[in-house]
């Protein structure tokens, strides 16, 4: 997905434990494909969940890495 096209949900407002790809990159203003490479190579600020073969990103972990109170 692109990341213009996506409508993000604050993080602070997040309801979700995880958020898809897509998400998460448009928070982090990264492309999917880092998170992606992150996710291969195990080596990112941010691990995440792998469900039936998707990735699925804590956003927990997203408000840590952002700095986010909840």
């Amino acid at each position: 997905m692109e990341r213009s096209k996506i409508n993000l949900t604050p993080l602070d407002r997040e309801t979700r434990a995880a958020l898809t790809t897509a998400e998460a990159a448009g928070h982090l203003n990264r492309a999917e494909q880092t998170l992606r490479l992150w996710a291969m190579r195990e080596n990112g600020p941010i691990r995440p969940l792998r469900i039936n073969g998707r990735l699925a990103w804590p956003t927990a972990e997203l408000r840590r890495l952002l700095g986010c109170a909840v």
